[in-house]
């Protein structure tokens, strides 16, 4: 990916996010509230792979709005976000004020993280749900994990599984009309262009022309997850689990929808 991709990246991140998690989760204030109720659940479906979070170091890679940092803070981690957007950044700070938890937040690219903050002292790392294909290799990305991980500490990643992203279009909005085909090429290594994934929470571009979602478009590489398990061993870390899921519902049946890796740095 170019520098001019990666920039129209950062800046559709940049746009309207703030907005969009105020039209999905509501006001910090509201959103913070809900969380305190059952922060347990707000860490679904990773809570028991995180487990007990009391007393240690808690990093969310990519970690957007903060819902899940501030989750684990109510649970007494320490925790931290790493993202680059400003407006996910102000979101993420008024919900933990909201909240009443100290939250860490370092607005940076992942890859660009001052050598100061890749001590080693996290307890555990962990992303979710479409964060690697923003990344054209991913041996940096993981390798920027295994930096932050302290001996013995764990990387918990969870995503979308590339047999319903690259490979296997489903339409039908109930399970008896859902259709499936196999449309796309699971091997394809090319960037796409798509709306960058909060636009589907503001209202005003549920009808807006090409023109007026541009600014909300970004580039990304779908990957196979043998690409993926590779670059994980690849920056030195030792995968322990992987556990493929099937939608959390009805639809979909026998069908991959997300999975789970667990690793650990050992050495």
């Amino acid at each position: 990916m170019d520098h001019t991709q990666q920039n129209q990246n950062s800046q559709a991140w940049n746009e309207k996010s703030y907005e969009a998690w105020t039209h999905r989760f509501g006001e910090p204030a509201k959103a913070a509230a809900k969380i305190k109720k059952d922060p347990v659940k707000r860490l679904s479906p990773l809570e028991t792979y995180i487990g007990d979070v009391k007393g240690k170091k808690v990093c969310n890679l990519l970690g957007s709005h903060g819902s899940k940092a501030v989750a684990l803070a109510l649970l007494g981690a320490e925790a931290t976000v790493i993202d680059l957007s400003e407006p996910n950044e102000r979101y993420a700070k008024e919900l933990a004020r909201a909240a009443g938890v100290p939250l860490r937040y370092i607005k940076s690219d992942v890859l660009e993280l001052p050598e100061e903050e890749l001590s080693g002292e996290y307890d555990l790392v962990f992303t979710e749900n479409g964060i690697l294909h923003y990344f054209t290799d991913l041996v940096p990305f993981f390798t920027s994990v295994y930096r932050l991980l302290k001996h013995g500490g764990r990387f918990v990643l969870q995503d979308f599984h590339p047999i319903s992203t690259k490979l296997i279009t489903s339409q039908g909005k109930s399970q008896s009309a859902r259709k499936h085909k196999v449309s796309g090429d699971y091997f394809s290594t090319a960037l796409e262009t798509v709306d960058v994934s909060y636009s589907k929470f503001l209202p005003e571009l549920q009808y807006a022309t090409e023109e007026e979602r541009k600014p909300f478009q970004v580039s990304i590489r779908k990957w196979t997850l043998g690409e993926i398990i590779t670059a994980i061993g690849a920056s030195g870390l030792f995968i322990t689990g992987l556990k493929e899921e099937p939608h959390p519902g009805d639809f979909d049946q026998g069908i991959p929808k997300s999975f789970i890796i667990e690793a650990e740095k050992r050495d």
